[in-house]
């Protein structure tokens, strides 16, 4: 899981030249997240780990240009993403 969350994490970099590498990479796992734990609440059956990767890269080339808005106006992510980029 490591490789796909890696690579979606490069996609919203080029997609996103307003994220740093970490906030990218944060990013990905809230999306990861919300997503896997949506579905399960939602009462489906889990599909693994590509179906998430997919619905994430469609989420990238939709508005992957325009999360660094997103985060100012969420209270739920905006302390997850504040300018603290210590793994850059």
């Amino acid at each position: 899981m490591q490789d796909r969350i890696e690579a979606l994490t490069n996609q919203l970099i080029e997609k996103n030249d307003q994220l740093s590498a970490s906030k990218a990479r944060t990013w990905i796992e809230l999306l990861w997240s919300d997503f896997e734990s949506s579905y399960a609440r939602a009462g489906y059956d889990y599909k693994g780990a590509a179906v998430t990767e997919m619905v994430i890269k469609k989420w990238i080339e939709g508005y992957g240009n325009q999360l660094h808005e997103f985060a100012g106006s969420n209270e739920k992510y905006k302390h997850l993403l504040e300018e603290n980029d210590f793994l850059n």
